[in-house]
């Protein structure tokens, strides 16, 4: 066995064992997890210091440190960022036959890439994934190779959300044959489905690296959810010296499963190279058969059905880990998003990782990749629209636009378009802003934010007069129009079975600039009230939401109207970032998720809206506090009875305890879709309610308190529902829940533990708080802690915390080593029970 098969034998072993199945439909018979053994030096920041330290990627340099209100801008989550190098050495030696790439996922941002001290290149947008061919810069001869990825995160407030720093997604090496499929070389599709049938059609692209033509076989192997083959073809291929060709193949699958929100069956198709009956090259993609329709009258159709798309947007952050976010974490987000009935994400407003979208076609999320925030010219940063200061810091990716745009773009689309998940490619948010005209060109002048008429009024100017100011009003440098054609073509040259869509601010205008001409169907944000007005003027044009606020009439006007598809929330989970000047604010709490995943109110409430399964629950609040006040009758009704039509992002202030001044009033809400709810305290009936009576959808009853059980039920096809709220009394203990009991010791597992106060009867205490230490023995990686709450500036790297609403967030991660782990937590005068969990 000659020195390549030793030294990279080793590395192959390592890294495989670390894959789990995504890994493996990844190009190439050699394919290595490469995010061990790295180095990490911060070079320039407040938080620089002069030694290396080992990290495991995905690796986020920024959520390291602590908050700062002085150094650190509320753009971005007052979190730092500077200029970071990362460095690997490799033994990699290859014989004449193979070549090797190395694969980023994501690295945040302005990175070059050296291979022992010659740059391989330079990236500058963080979201997009790229490659390199490395083959020629392999030191021949040599036991190791040294790689070096420098980070400029100078420019520390360049965005409008938190990004992170670093090298935040995954990095993999591929090894492969000379004559071999490319890096996103595959590209499955399946456009018939009739019947009993599904024709399934693969382009392949293949490079011939070698100084000869080469004869060879290809063959296309279709495996089912199960593993056995039900399908495959083999085609015979000439590759001219040194050059590239792509060949199709059609198969038919008799009595395919479909992938749908509900049953995510996904395929494994096996294209291989075979030369002289040897295989010399495989590739694995995993797809999903289905078929999508938008139609302009009935809304969206998944396989022939019609459904509406119940859906969230997400920033790519994770609370205390930041955007390097590991699998397991997505995936207690998504199944708790999935639970409450959502089946649909909007990645906002940038390119997801492989491991979300992986999630989503595992678990049955319809997906829109947003490729841009920014085109031609820049928004600010910190107060969002278009740009009003120009400072270093706040230089973004429209600095890059006009360079990088279509290399970002369509190494986007190559690298996701086997995703069965993504039925949507955005080519842009809320971009309208920074083209000036635009908003003149409407006839709201200045009256386009929130405490103006804009987002609930008409436009003031028909069709024809927005057509005519455009065409009157001084154009800029670029034209939006012309730019989104651009970007449409791009996209329409690699993938034409989805649809091209963008989040448009403006729409009256943006029907008319020409944006809206490329798009296939058109998103509106926060622009509900030109649904009627949009189908009206531009029958042939499908639309829908795509940036709409958490609240019931939001939802309302997508169920009373077919031909509106749905809708994408804002947000599903809360993010960092987005909190100019508002301090100790670091994020922003739109989401029906905190920051740490857990619950809010709003949560419940769609979680009421979105599900047949009967769904209740109780929050509480003062009088005093309420945005409710008490009528005659004493009923709690609102001031504005038209309130809630015009509600925004933050749901109203509510608890979710029973625990106020005796006799105080306070006003109890109920979210539920059953459709009469009994209010007890403490077994005695508070009356009887009916969901009709309530324009809101929220139940209300005002109660004096009185310390005891309070009680919602409600009945369903003669079946009993309650949830309940129990006063509880004096913290006694503190109570520690997990999520695994048993993880795997592969350096990327995790655990959520959960502290919560609690008194002598196990009631949960959510109105006191206090500062919690864990203790943990055994191998294992403490990510860090957090309560979820926006205004928490606590360090996220620590095992200590205080806790909001008497509970926080420990969360684990595996490392290589078996072990078995103890975990505990105390206060001053406070303990937990243990909690045991095993890595093998």
């Amino acid at each position: 066995m000659d020195r390549f098969r030793i030294y990279f034998l080793a590395i192959a072993v390592l890294g495989i064992s670390c894959l789990d199945k995504r890994d493996m439909n990844r190009d190439s018979l050699v394919h290595a997890d490469f995010n061990f053994d790295w180095q990490f030096k911060l070079v320039d920041s407040l938080n620089a210091g002069n030694r290396w330290k080992d990290v495991r990627l995905p690796h986020d340099w920024s959520v390291e440190a602590s908050f700062d209100s002085i150094n650190g801008e509320g753009a971005t989550g007052y979190l730092p960022g500077g200029t970071g190098i990362y460095r690997k050495k490799f033994p990699l030696e290859l014989d004449e036959t193979q070549t090797a790439y190395l694969l980023f996922d994501g690295v945040y941002n302005n990175a070059t890439v050296s291979l022992n001290g010659k740059e391989l290149g330079f990236h500058p947008y963080g979201y997009s994934p790229f490659y390199f061919d490395i083959s020629s810069q392999l030191q021949a001869k040599r036991d190791s190779n040294l790689l070096e990825v420098k980070v400029d995160r100078t420019r520390y407030a360049d965005s409008r959300w938190y990004t992170g720093s670093g090298i935040y997604r995954n990095v993999e090496l591929l090894v492969k044959n000379k004559l071999h499929i490319p890096v996103w070389g595959v590209f499955v599709t399946t456009p018939k489905i009739d019947g009993n049938q599904a024709e399934v059609s693969v382009e392949i692209e293949l490079r011939n690296n070698f100084l000869e033509d080469k004869n060879i076989e290809v063959l296309a192997e279709i495996f089912n959810p199960e593993g056995k083959k039900v399908a495959s073809k083999s085609i015979a291929a000439t590759i001219l010296a040194n050059n590239s060709n792509k060949i199709q193949q059609n198969l038919t699958l008799s009595n395919p499963l479909l992938w749908s929100v509900d049953t995510p069956y996904l395929y494994k198709m096996t294209t291989s190279i075979i030369e002289k009956g040897e295989t010399i090259d495989q590739n694995e993609t995993i797809f999903g058969i289905r078929s999508i329709r938008f139609d302009v009258d009935e809304g969206f159709f998944l396989n022939d059905k019609n459904l509406k798309i119940k859906g969230v947007c997400l920033h790519h952050d994770a609370g205390l880990v930041g955007a390097a976010v590991p699998k397991g974490v997505w995936k207690r987000r998504l199944k708790k998003l999935k639970e409450a009935g959502c089946n649909a994400i909007r990645i906002s407003h940038n390119p997801g990782s492989q491991e979300f979208l992986d999630l989503c076609d595992e678990m049955g999320f319809l997906v829109q990749d947003e490729f841009f925030d920014e085109w031609d010219n820049p928004k600010d940063k910190r107060k969002n629209m278009n740009e009003q200061s120009v400072d270093y810091i706040t230089r973004g990716y429209t600095e890059h636009f006009q360079e990088w745009a279509e290399n970002d773009l369509k190494n986007t689309v190559l690298a996701h378009r086997n995703h069965p998940s993504i039925i949507q490619w955005s080519i842009g948010n809320e971009i309208e802003w920074t083209y000036p005209r635009n908003g003149d060109a409407t006839g709201f002048f200045n009256n386009m934010h929130w405490s103006g008429n804009y987002f609930w009024s008409l436009p003031p100017y028909p069709p024809e007069k927005v057509k005519e100011q455009l065409a009157k009003l001084p154009k800029g440098k670029y034209d939006i129009g012309e730019t989104a054609q651009k970007l449409a073509d791009w996209t329409r040259e690699l993938d034409s079975s989805r649809y091209i869509i963008a989040n448009c601010i403006l729409p009256t205008a943006s029907h008319e600039s020409g944006y809206t001409d490329a798009l296939d169907m058109v998103g509106y944000s926060y622009r509900r009230v030109l649904y009627d007005y949009g189908h009206e003027k531009y029958p042939d044009k499908p639309i829908m939401g795509t940036e709409n606020l958490g609240q019931w009439h939001e939802w309302k006007a997508v169920m009373e109207r077919p031909f509106i598809s749905g809708t994408f929330l804002w947000t599903g989970i809360d993010y960092m970032g987005e909190s100019n000047g508002a301090w100790p604010k670091k994020g922003t709490s739109s989401g029906l998720l905190d920051l740490a995943g857990f619950e809010k109110p709003s949560y419940h409430m769609f979680k009421s809206l979105w599900n047949e399964e009967p769904h209740i629950y109780l929050a509480t609040q003062t009088a005093d506090n309420s945005i409710y006040k008490i009528d005659a009758t004493g009923n709690p009704v609102a001031e504005n009875p038209k309130a809630w039509e015009q509600a925004l992002w933050g749901w109203h202030r509510v608890n979710e305890h029973w625990k106020y001044k005796d006799k105080e009033m306070v006003i109890v809400e109920v979210y539920s879709n059953l459709h009469e709810i009994e209010l007890f305290l403490n077994d005695l009936s508070l009356g009887i309610k009916k969901l009709s009576d309530f324009d809101d959808r929220i139940y209300k009853w005002a109660v004096p308190f009185e310390s005891g059980i309070l009680l919602a039920k409600g009945k369903k096809n003669g079946k009993t529902f309650e949830t309940k709220l129990t006063t509880a009394s004096e913290p006694i203990a503190i109570e520690l829940s997990i999520d695994k009991t048993e993880l795997s010791a592969n350096g990327y597992d995790v655990a959520h533990v959960i502290a919560q106060l609690v008194d002598a009867h196990g009631n949960k205490v959510t109105t006191e708080d206090q500062k919690l230490s864990f203790s943990i023995e055994g191998e294992i990686k403490v990510l860090g802690v957090d309560t979820g709450s926006a205004s928490n500036v606590q360090d996220y790297q620590s095992n200590k915390i205080k806790t909001d609403k008497g509970r926080c967030l420990l969360l684990l991660q595996s490392t290589k080593e078996a072990s078995e782990i103890t975990i505990g937590a105390s206060s001053e005068n406070l303990a937990s029970n243990t909690i045991s969990i095993i890595s093998k």
